[in-house]
């Protein structure tokens, strides 16, 4: 079994590969900086790193004559805008939805003829979409559309599976910008929410696995969340 996963080579991307491979895969992890990649899985066996760029069609396709055929495909790249209407930038805002909305978009164009029967494609969604906040427009609505190209592509791909995973709050270097803060905004998400704890980067890899292995879920978003949006 092969899977592409596409990301950086931490956070949550990281987990998803580590999840694949021990589950018996031979994974390609795929992005833009290869430095990052051959770093984080240098001396990892069952991993090999390869260049792509999501916001360059040309590069995806290439990518796909470079690998052949493939089982599954996982797209966890993200690029966020943040902040108010009056202060979002519109290229911030292009880079956003280019990179979580159009680059999966031509993952599919360009892979899913190559993906073997049995196989899927996961993108990635997010809580922002659930759960409208002020100076989280950008994100929401990136996020919103994604989880309508989940939909889309399970109708037109069909039998190739196709979800998306909705992370919540998860204790990735993501958070790191906050500083001192980020103690006290974990505490105040973990004391709201249902699951009275943040979620880690293997309560969405394992996620992905299911999405990828159970040959009866597509067109669904699976949120992983600790039922944040309820709050």
């Amino acid at each position: 079994m092969t899977v592409l996963v596409v990301g950086r080579g931490g956070g949550i991307a990281r987990a998803v590969t580590l999840a694949a491979r021990d589950a018996g895969a031979q994974v390609v992890a795929a992005g833009r900086n290869q430095d990052k990649l051959k770093a984080a899985y240098d001396g990892e066996p069952g991993i090999t790193t390869e260049y792509v760029d999501l916001t360059d069609e040309a590069s995806i396709a290439a990518l796909g004559e470079r690998l052949g055929t493939v089982d599954h495909i996982v797209s966890t790249a993200s690029a966020r805008a943040r902040g108010k209407v009056a202060d979002l930038d519109r290229d911030a805002v292009r880079a956003s939805f280019d990179t979580k909305v159009i680059g999966p978009l031509m993952l599919a164009k360009h892979l899913a003829p190559r993906i073997n029967a049995g196989g899927s494609l996961t993108i990635f969604s997010g809580v922002a979409a659930a759960k409208i906040a002020v100076g989280t427009l950008a994100v929401a609505i990136t996020n919103g559309a994604a989880d309508v190209l989940a939909r889309s592509l399970a109708l037109e791909l069909a039998p190739v599976r196709v979800n998306a995973i909705s992370p919540g709050v998860i204790d990735t270097g993501a958070w790191d910008g906050l500083g001192a803060r980020k103690d006290d905004y974990f505490r105040d998400v973990s004391e709201r929410n249902p699951a009275r704890r943040i979620g880690t980067a293997d309560d969405v890899a394992q996620t992905v696995l299911f999405a990828m292995t159970n040959s009866f879920v597509t067109g669904t978003t699976l949120r992983v969340d600790g039922g944040e949006p309820l709050t």
